[in-house]
């Protein structure tokens, strides 16, 4: 109950205020339905319940989506919550171990691979999990064709003075 602002009561609002009042007293609860006692024939079980299975997790599949022939996941395949971060984990360092591989090729120098893994939580089970992975690479190639030089440079005559500053 929220009480007025003023401690001026009004008794007959509120009527339970009253000092003299012939309201009845508050009796105990004596209609309490009994409690069984705990003997010998009663068994109670405490323990772990069994875990039922979760459709969602049991039918997630993962499937890699990249242009790598040289990768695992490139058919779907199921993983189990418990062993989605190796596996995805795993799954990803493929990928910087073929960055790896193509930037030391002749001309070719790595210049970043990061990888970023996702988290979800299964709506029915509440298993935390990880959801996939993403790995990003640059690789910068060195250019000795003397074509791709050509074009550069008719590219740098055609974009200059593209960008004009007039208040400056």
């Amino acid at each position: 109950m929220i009480n007025p602002v003023n401690y001026d009561y009004n008794t007959t609002i509120y009527p339970y205020l009253r000092t003299n009042s012939n309201h009845a007293t508050v009796q105990p609860v004596t209609k309490v339905p009994p409690v069984r006692p705990v003997n010998e024939n009663t068994r109670i079980f405490v323990g772990k319940s069994e875990a039922l299975d979760c459709q969602t997790c049991k039918s997630r599949t993962y499937v890699d989506g990249s242009d790598e022939g040289n990768v695992s996941f490139k058919s779907p395949a199921h993983i189990s919550p418990e062993a989605s971060y190796a596996k995805v984990t795993s799954h990803e360092q493929e990928h910087v171990a073929n960055a790896i591989r193509k930037g030391s090729e002749p001309g070719a120098k790595l210049i970043s691979a990061s990888v970023t893994l996702k988290t979800d939580i299964c709506p029915e089970c509440g298993k935390s999990y990880i959801a996939g992975g993403e790995t990003f690479t640059q690789i910068k190639y060195n250019v000795n064709n003397p074509y791709e030089k050509s074009r550069k440079s008719l590219d740098e005559s055609m974009l200059k003075g593209m960008n004009f500053d007039a208040v400056a």
